[in-house]
Order: structure tokens, then sequence, then C-alpha cells
């Protein structure tokens, strides 16, 4: 057990040496990791619990990117962006961009590696683009007791994450909306959703997409109303506030069409049919007309 336990020591000592060299930086003896390799080398390591990062240049000449704060004015300076700048200038790569992090500066390393060796390859990382979106519009409450199918108003917004490609048919949103009362239906409701957003047509200036609310938080207040079992065809009101979380599966469809290069008009319907929740007995209206931009 004995021999085994040396074993596996030996050999996580033998790869945590392979992992990293010592380096000699300005007097100072450092044990550095290599992150990225080629005609620029990005080395770190961590120090006293902060993160030191470090450039290595093909004759083998290597700076620290540093970012000090000045004592006349307190803000940050931003050195490291200077050196990678005059570095990678050749290639009209700018770094007035990249923070001082590990994930920053190896997206900007390889990029540069890729751009002055043709011969580089790496694995690019998805970039996540965003828009936010406002809208308003009628709704009759699909999921609620709707004596005489009143339409009330409506408004929210929409927050929505997909991967940066030329035409993206995937999508996740976050959805916050709030209904109004009405004299004839006194209920409202507040409601926050997670979804899913797949594009069936997926064009430049227009697709259209069905939308799937996963997961839904709610506060809804006013009146209700329901069938009095032992009086079949009589209502019974009662007031509620309630607050809750549910997995309800709404389905609804949309469309975007570009008006400028960043922004879109937006129409939708909304709330056609949930899976584990109970449709009134009227025809289900959800209509909205909004605004979008990217971000």
């Amino acid at each position: 057990m004995k021999k085994l336990l040396l074993l596996i020591g030996f050999i996580v000592l033998s790869l945590s040496a392979s992992a990293q060299n010592t380096y000699t930086v300005n007097n100072e003896t450092l044990e550095l990791k290599t992150e990225v390799e080629g005609n620029l080398d990005l080395l770190w390591n961590i120090f006293d619990g902060k993160y030191r990062y470090f450039v290595r240049t093909k004759d083998g000449s290597i700076q620290e990117l540093v970012n000090t704060k000045s004592d006349e004015t307190k803000k940050y300076q931003e050195e490291y962006k200077a050196v990678l700048n005059n570095l990678t200038q050749d290639y009209d790569l700018t770094a007035d961009k990249v923070n001082l992090t590990l994930f920053s500066l190896k997206e900007y390393f390889n990029t540069y590696n890729a751009t002055s060796d043709l011969s580089y390859n790496y694995e690019e990382r998805a970039k996540i683009q965003t828009r936010l979106g406002i809208f308003g519009g009628l709704t009759n409450q699909p999921f609620v007791e709707n004596p005489n199918n009143q339409s009330v108003p409506f408004f929210g917004l929409e927050f929505e994450v997909f991967e940066a490609s030329k035409l993206p048919r995937h999508a996740l949103f976050f959805h916050l909306r709030h209904s109004l009362k009405h004299d004839d239906f006194d209920f409202s409701s507040t409601q926050l959703a997670i979804g899913y957003r797949f594009r069936f047509i997926n064009k430049q200036a227009f697709n259209f997409y069905g939308n799937l609310k996963i997961v839904t938080y709610g506060h809804s207040d006013g009146k209700i109303y329901y069938t009095d079992e032992d009086n079949p065809g009589s209502l019974i009101v009662e007031d509620v506030s309630t607050t809750g979380i549910q997995v309800p599966f709404i389905l609804g469809v949309g469309a975007d069409i570009k008006v400028t290069k960043n922004s879109f008009i937006t129409l939708a319907y909304h709330d056609i049919y949930a899976v584990f929740i109970d449709n009134n007995d009227n025809f289900p209206i959800d209509f909205a007309i909004g605004y979008k931009i990217n971000l």
C-alpha cells in the first residue's frame, strides 16, 4: 500500500513538474505554467493568492503583465495593454478590451498566434451575444378562470442570450411581465420566466420562432373564479394573493423583423398552451408587440 501511495505521489509530482518550469524575471526566480504556446507564449501562476501573468516572445524574453493603481489618481493604469499592443501592432490587433484574467488573455494570445501563424490551431470559444427587449400587449389570462373573457393590458422586459453566429437558431430567454387589473376582471399578475427559443425560419431580415417557458416565478393578486361543484353553473369568487414557482412548459410563438443593423420589431403570441397547468375555457389571447436591440 505504501509503495502504491509513493508511486501515485511520484506521478503527481512528475505531472506537476512537466506543467510548469522555472524562469528568472527581473532577478526573481518563478515557477510558471505555460497556458498558450506560439509566437507569443502566455505564462502564469498564483503567488500568495495573487494571479500573475507573463508574456514570452520568440526570442525568449519575458515581461510581466501588470495593472497597477496610481497613487495620485487612484485609477488602474493598465500597463499590460500597452505591452500587448506593442507586441501585436504588426497585425493591427488591439488589447483595449482585454481584461487581466486568464480567460481573456488566453483568447487574445490565441487570436494573435493564429493571425501571425497560419499553421497555429486552437479551439475558439463560443462567443455569447445578448438582446434586450421591451413589449406590451393584451391578454385574457389564459390560465386563470375569466368568466367575462375580459382582456387586460400587460407589459414587460425580455433578456435573450444566444451563441454569436451569423444566424443563431437556439436561445435562452428571461422574461419579466406584469398584467393589469380591469373593473370587470379584478386580477393582476407579475411573472418572471426562464425559457428556451428555437428559430424555425431564420433569415437575416426576419425570423420566426417557438418559445417554451420552462420555469416561472410569479405573484398573483385579486379575485379568482371557479365553479361550485355542489351547484353546477354557479361561480364562487375568492380573494387571493399568491406567490410561487411553477414548471408549466408554456408554449408560444414569435417573430423578429429587422429594422436597423442592431434592432428589431418583435411580434409575439406568448401563452398559447401549457403542458402542466390547465387552460381556461376561453380561446387564449396573449398578443404583444415590442422592440429589441443587440447589446
